[in-house]
């Protein structure tokens, strides 16, 4: 029995991490084999991945190429066997971040991203992609008030811009999946979009 991947996206300060911690624990109440994890990271390789790739300089394809290895590591030793099992796979962030972030956010060949994309992945995609949507200005000043910034996070409100666009792009093309979380409201009224969404596929 196939499980259901889950994936959490957003710009840095869109509050997403509150709400993948409540989704975990809630499926877990409702019987579900859950597993919580995120990218890059998830496995020790790919959290040593994690630890340059937010702290080290570097240039957009050096971020796509770490970005991609540590996602290869992290759907073949946690994701896909989970899935086998039958499990649900919460995730924060996947692809969707690499063509936002890298994409639209660098300005690097979404062509290429791409290729790594079907390469590493091999046809691998979320059952469901929550997109927490919040403009790039309260983004700024959430994150601000909440944490010490990493290297990306001290970008400019100019780049978050692009990084949002980026997302927009990616729910356009794949409407389906990606569903857009206005996560302007408050923290609960964005908790019920959340339910409603697993609710509605059933996957409660």
């Amino acid at each position: 029995m196939s499980g259901r991947f889950i994936t959490f996206e957003g710009i840095d300060g869109a509050g997403k991490t509150t709400h993948i911690d409540a989704l975990a624990a809630w499926m877990r109440q409702h019987g579900h084999d859950v597993v919580l994890t995120r990218e890059p990271g998830g496995t020790p390789l790919a959290e040593r991945l994690r630890e340059l790739f937010l702290h080290d300089e570097m240039d957009a394809l050096t971020e796509a190429l770490l970005v991609f290895a540590a996602r290869r590591d992290h759907l073949r030793q946690c994701i896909e066997p989970a899935l086998a099992r039958g499990a649900t796979v919460i995730c924060d962030r996947f692809t969707d971040a690499t063509f936002a972030y890298q994409g639209s956010g660098r300005g690097f060949d979404l062509g290429l991203l791409g290729q790594l994309e079907t390469w590493v992945q091999q046809g691998r995609q979320p059952d469901l992609t929550l997109w927490f949507d919040i403009d790039a200005h309260e983004a700024a000043r959430r994150r601000a008030a909440a944490r010490q910034p990493d290297r990306l996070e001290r970008l400019d409100v100019a780049f978050f811009e692009r990084v949002r666009e980026g997302y927009r792009l990616r729910q356009h093309e794949a409407p389906g999946r990606i569903t857009r979380i206005d996560a302007t409201f408050p923290r609960e009224i964005v908790w019920q979009q959340v339910e409603h969404e697993v609710e509605r596929r059933g996957w409660w």
